[in-house]
């Protein structure tokens, strides 16, 4: 029997041979995948990688897609993308929130102010899932998940078993943390704090109406390219300062009103979008001596 067939034999509609990617992606950009495997739940995600210690198959985890670049000739072995079981939310006690990874940011802000708990309006900025955003250490307008984090269960890829990770045994930076490649979040607990429910609602809108004032929307970007140079100076200035605002490769181009967010007209390819960064990269570098940092993630072949 072969690969092809033992997989579909066993994990029958949940796994797919070159699945076009581009669906997949905030940019609608990407090649296929040669396997794409959406887990049920738990269970069956650790059977499929114990069954992967004999295939030994690469694994790519794709969240929501909303900072990632797929190269356009897709990736190989399998793309893991976690199905709607890992999307249900609920209390834990009056203050705590427990989620599935991939339950949208947004969904967990408008949660938290369905049951007066404060401190979550920033998720409802940042785009994806809160699996991702654990992992990018996300935030926005002073907030970032580290703030809010109690704990995250994860399945370990190596070992195919469950575990938890407290805050505390995890070390967060700006944009990132220490959790093992290793690991996959399966669910997230958080904690915000007690807040009458309209000055939630203020705090939520104001920090849209923020968004919606200096960020595009409605468009094929992945949010923020580079990362933030410090508090004091922003991707976007740099870009600006060194004339990059008005560089385009192919139907790729920088925003007109944020500079730090690329964009595909519709008609780019993801090389498009990567000439895009790596123009941008070294005429940063060679005019200041400062190196970008990407904070969206590039992947694929």
């Amino acid at each position: 029997m072969s690969l092809n067939e033992e997989l579909k034999k066993k994990f029958d509609k949940y796994i797919s041979n070159n699945v076009n990617l581009s669906n997949y992606s905030w940019f609608n950009l990407g090649g296929p995948a040669e396997y794409f495997f959406k887990p049920l739940n738990e269970k069956q995600l650790i059977e499929f990688l114990k069954i992967n210690k004999k295939n030994k198959l690469s694994i790519t985890i794709l969240g929501a897609g909303s900072n990632t670049l797929i190269r356009d000739n897709g990736i190989k072995g399998v793309v893991i993308k976690l199905g709607s079981s890992f999307s249900d939310i609920k209390l834990k006690d009056k203050l705590t929130i427990k989620a599935g990874a991939a339950t949208l940011d947004r969904k967990i802000s408008n949660f938290a102010k369905e049951n007066g708990i404060g401190g979550l309006e920033f998720l409802s900025c940042i785009p994806g899932s809160i699996g991702g955003s654990v992992i990018m250490n996300s935030g926005c307008y002073g907030s970032d998940i580290s703030k809010v984090l109690v704990s995250i269960n994860v399945v370990d890829i190596k070992s195919c078993q469950e575990k938890e990770i407290k805050f505390e045994e995890i070390e967060f930076y700006y944009r990132g943390n220490n959790l093992s490649k290793n690991f996959i979040i399966t669910s997230v607990t958080l904690k915000g704090k007690i807040e009458s429910r309209s000055m939630i609602e203020k705090n939520q809108r104001n920090l849209i109406e923020k968004k919606k004032l200096t960020q595009p929307s409605q468009i094929k970007t992945c949010g923020s390219t580079f990362k933030n140079l410090s508090s004091e100076k922003k991707a976007w200035q740099i870009i600006k300062e060194t004339g990059c605002s008005e560089f385009k490769e192919g139907d790729a181009e920088i925003s007109k009103k944020h500079c730090n967010f690329f964009v595909n007209n519709g008609n780019a390819k993801s090389s498009d979008i990567e000439k895009l960064i790596n123009k941008v990269k070294k005429t940063v570098n060679d005019k200041t001596g400062i190196k970008l940092e990407l904070e969206i993630k590039i992947i694929g072949e």
